[in-house]
């Protein structure tokens, strides 16, 4: 039986369990592919370090070992980063290796000039463990969804934040309390920046809108805003409305533009994203003739996102007994165009501070007459003369919030402290 050889760039968690479940499942490889797979060779830093499996692997400390190998046909990169990261790929690519990746920061950057490159050289470009580790949603969404217009996409897609977030609203947390348990626990890194303040979530969303609405769009297209000045009594006060705080990205078609946005989310107690707790993630997908569809599982961790790279692997592997490859793992392509603020519509929560003197409710109800916007909710609790107000308004346009906040920063007697979405 003819033996497909991957090499592989780096052998971390993720590597480690590539080995594992490729080992564990190479009954089931056979039978679904007819082609038994063997790691050749994988780069790794430190050699001495990985001694355990080097009886049947060879290490080596050079990617020119593994990128210029003849016999290997697919190459793992595991290592991370933008840079060199592309580098490598770029090189695998331009010697006709099919390339498998769980980079979307990398993807995110610089997606559309790698799957070209793919394309022109024939190859294969999968990176289903880009995105919510474990879940399958890209292969979902191209394959199930392909005869379904997909509306929206929104999600809890950061596990990081996620833990942190379920802390503070389950616990009474304050964020860097909930921040050093996630980090001893291992679910945040020690710099946890790329993850509290909403890129890493961002860098999916990118990749999620390319396959649900075919758009090429850059982090930079959209408001990305973290956790990381998330306000522990805001939490709690959302709670008492009947609301969970979640970092919720969404990609909604709105008329002929799209809305793309990562940030803190009211989400209703009785929405199934406010069920998703700790390190878990979500997607929903919305398509126009199935309705709204949840995918759910661990969005990070070793053999959940091995899980995601070895699907990959066989797909590749398909590909090359059927000599198919170098098609796009995603044809969709359609025009960006951001929607437009006037048309993008929800209740937002409000949360403001000011002196607990006689006028002040006065003006913040002239602010929201004057924008022709109202309220839902409103609640004040009182300490040292000032006055903490939440409001939850009826739906507003982005529009309408941004006129609000350009009003409030003219009166420095108002302080907004949050303007978050409520999920409808």
């Amino acid at each position: 039986m003819e033996t497909i050889q991957i090499g592989m760039l780096g052998l971390g968690t993720v590597g480690s369990g590539v080995l594992q479940m490729i080992q564990h499942n190479e009954d089931k490889v056979v039978n679904v592919t007819g082609r038994q797979l063997n790691v050749k060779r994988v780069l790794v830093n430190h050699p001495e370090r990985h001694q355990d499996v080097a009886e049947n692997i060879e290490l080596t400390t050079s990617v020119e070992d593994v990128i210029n190998d003849d016999e290997i046909q697919i190459v793992l990169e595991l290592i991370g980063g933008i840079h060199p990261a592309k580098e490598y790929i770029e090189a695998a690519l331009r010697n006709h290796k099919n390339v498998v990746t769980a980079n979307k920061d990398l993807l995110a950057t610089y997606g559309p000039e790698l799957v070209k490159l793919a394309h022109d050289h024939h190859c294969d470009l999968m990176y289903e463990a880009s995105v919510a580790g474990g879940i399958p949603i890209l292969r979902t969404i191209t394959n199930s969804f392909a005869a379904d217009k997909i509306t929206e996409v929104k999600g809890i897609v950061n596990g990081t934040t996620n833990y942190i977030l379920t802390q503070m609203s389950q616990q009474g947390w304050s964020y860097d309390q909930a921040l050093k348990a996630a980090q001893q626990l291992g679910f945040a890194e020690a710099d946890p920046t790329n993850d509290v303040t909403g890129k890493d979530a961002a860098y999916k969303m990118v990749i999620l809108s390319q396959f649900a609405f075919g758009t090429q769009l850059a982090v930079d297209d959209f408001a990305v805003t973290g956790i990381d000045h998330l306000n522990g009594f805001d939490v709690q006060q959302a709670g008492k409305f009947g609301y969970v705080i979640k970092l919720v990205g969404i990609a909604q078609v709105i008329d002929d533009g799209v809305f793309v946005e990562v940030a803190p989310t009211l989400v209703p107690a009785d929405h199934p994203l406010a069920t998703i707790n700790n390190e878990y993630n979500a997607v929903m997908v919305t398509g126009e003739a199935v309705g709204d569809t949840l995918f759910y599982g661990p969005g990070a961790g070793g053999l959940p996102t091995a899980n995601s790279v070895l699907s990959d692997i066989i797909s590749v592997t398909k590909n090359l007994v059927l000599k198919t490859n170098g098609n796009f793992f995603n044809n969709y392509q359609r025009q960006y165009i951001p929607a437009a603020p006037r048309d993008v519509v929800y209740p937002y929560f409000l949360s403001i501070m000011m002196p607990d003197v006689p006028g002040q409710m006065l003006k913040l109800t002239q602010i929201m007459t004057e924008i022709d916007a109202s309220f839902s909710q409103i609640t004040q609790t009182e300490a040292d003369g000032l006055a903490h107000v939440v409001i939850i308004t009826h739906e507003m346009t982005a529009q309408q919030l941004a006129d609000f906040k350009a009003r409030v920063a003219k009166d420095s007697s108002i302080n907004l402290g949050a303007a978050y979405k409520v999920l409808k």
